[in-house]
């Protein structure tokens, strides 16, 4: 039997949450104290996705970059993908929280938006 030990990031409280397996199957999740805990956990051994943070280059804005984060997960390893698709991308001011910087980002069907507004220089 393996087991997989982890700290919970689904809520503040950091759980240490053990995960037994046998043949690449979940057979108990110990450790967590609320049920988000247990849903990370399942989900970190079988398929684990992550939030990509980021910032775009910006043209005639006030500022000459925007930060950005994938709309949704993604999965672990297209982290680096995401990273390389987006050197040399800019985006024209101004730029409204939650508009696309990059659709589809690395083929992952996610799009990459922004998180701050970004008003046109002038």
């Amino acid at each position: 039997m393996e087991k997989r030990e982890l700290t919970c990031i689904g809520c503040p409280l950091g759980c240490a949450i053990t995960v037994s397996m046998e043949n690449g199957n979940i057979l108990e999740v110990t450790g967590n104290t609320c049920k988000r805990g247990e849903d990370y956990a399942r989900k970190e051994v079988t398929n684990p996705t992550r939030i990509v943070t980021s910032t775009v280059q910006v043209s005639g804005g006030v500022s000459p970059t925007v930060s950005c984060k994938t709309k949704q997960d993604i999965p672990k390893g297209k982290i680096f993908d995401v990273a390389a698709a987006l050197k040399g991308v800019c985006v024209k001011a101004p730029v409204a929280i939650g508009d696309v910087v990059y659709a589809d980002v690395a083929g992952t069907g996610v799009d990459m938006v922004a998180t701050k507004d970004i008003a046109a220089a002038g």
